[in-house]
């Protein structure tokens, strides 16, 4: 491994921010040192939530989106970097996995799309950066997603204990860590993104604090029923999904069949749908001792009560029960996955993603030709 100190950039599907880590990383370790949350600005995530959902727009609007992106993310690396008191030469690279307006691993000619220039984070920090992991891995025959499995292989697995490792973010995925068999991983449909949709829609606000507002209304059977029977439910692994389909489009053509339900019980049964669809798969994969929850939803009360509930003789805590904070758990991922580029090693599990071979993941901008 190329030892050092990383820097990892994600933006999610949730929206909420750009979330920068500061890590230590060689062969036997990765040490989270600083991490930090900058701010998406408001007109900025609604330009993108629009593209996520369908909307048509000019060749001009995406370059100047891609671009407007790349320099928010050098603004959150450099806060970081003032904030650490740190130089550009501190630093090996900067893994930025970018922000994804649009995945179909499922279409004719599969394809995903990640945008916020490299060039403009490389310009502005003076720092290598490692982006566009996902390609490589589609490329293969993959869904190019989900990768963190492997980075939770590296750190969470353990030799006894059954574990599975569930990211709440926009989508929510596992990766199933369990002794003697082969890491797997794949997403098990829609984490924050509706019931974050759904109250801004409402009372624009960005997220459900607490889950207050889905406790406040009632879980309707039917049209839980109904949004369970979506085929991509019933999908096998390896598969991956966002908010190209699930949106609130997907929400409006659900309650078409239920005119004059009340917002707030469609709330409820939008956190019903995270918390039945993750522990339906859990439960199908043969369960787990313990769930480690990262990602924003692990800060649901009510959707960790709910998996509480639904998993009874799993144990249900956040991965900040195993040292590492559930809100940095991806921003970390990809700060490993451009050590691993940088040192010639593949980032992918196949039996994950469901590509033909292990890759070396991602494209390299050089701050300086000896990077």
């Amino acid at each position: 491994m190329k030892s050092g100190r990383y820097i990892g950039v994600m933006s999610g599907t949730s929206l909420d921010g750009v979330d920068v880590v500061l890590a230590a990383i060689d062969d036997n370790m990765v040490a989270q040192q600083a991490s930090y949350c900058h701010p998406m600005p408001g007109d900025l995530r609604q330009q993108i939530l629009a593209i996520c959902q369908g909307q048509t727009l000019t060749l001009s609007q995406l370059g100047q989106l891609d671009t407007r992106l790349g320099q928010l993310f050098a603004e959150a690396v450099n806060t970081l970097m003032r904030r650490e008191a740190l130089e550009p030469s501190d630093i090996v690279a900067i893994g930025c996995h970018g922000q994804t307006v649009w995945h179909e691993p499922q279409s004719d000619a599969p394809n995903t799309l990640q945008i916020g220039d490299n060039n403009q984070l490389v310009a502005a920090t003076g720092i290598t950066v490692v982006g566009d992991f996902r390609r490589r891995d589609m490329a293969l025959g993959g869904q190019g997603a989900p990768l963190v499995p492997a980075f939770h292989q590296a750190l969470l697995m353990d030799a006894v204990e059954r574990r599975m490792v569930l990211n709440i973010g926009g989508i929510a995925n596992l990766s199933l860590l369990l002794p003697g068999q082969p890491v797997r991983g794949f997403d098990t449909g829609p984490g924050n993104m509706l019931i974050d949709a759904w109250i801004w829609r409402h009372q624009g606000k960005p997220f459900d604090q607490d889950g207050a507002w889905a406790r406040s209304g009632k879980v309707a059977p039917a049209l839980l029923e109904q949004m369970l029977g979506d085929p991509w439910f019933a999908l096998p692994p390896p598969k991956s999904t966002g908010r190209e389909h699930f949106n609130l489009g997907w929400v409006e053509r659900q309650l078409q069949t239920f005119p004059g339900l009340a917002p707030q019980d469609v709330q409820a049964t939008l956190t019903e749908l995270s918390a039945v669809t993750i522990a339906q798969q859990v439960q199908l994969n043969d369960g787990c001792d313990r769930l480690l929850v990262c990602g924003g939803g692990g800060r649901n009360p009510l959707l960790m009560a709910r998996l509480a509930a639904l998993l009874p003789g799993t144990e249900v805590a956040a991965t900040d029960s195993a040292g590492i904070r559930g809100d940095d758990m991806e921003a970390l991922a990809f700060a490993w996955l451009a050590c691993r580029t940088l040192s010639g090693l593949p980032g992918n599990l196949p039996a994950v993603t469901g590509a033909r071979a292990k890759s070396v993941l991602g494209a390299i901008y050089p701050a300086n030709p000896f990077y």
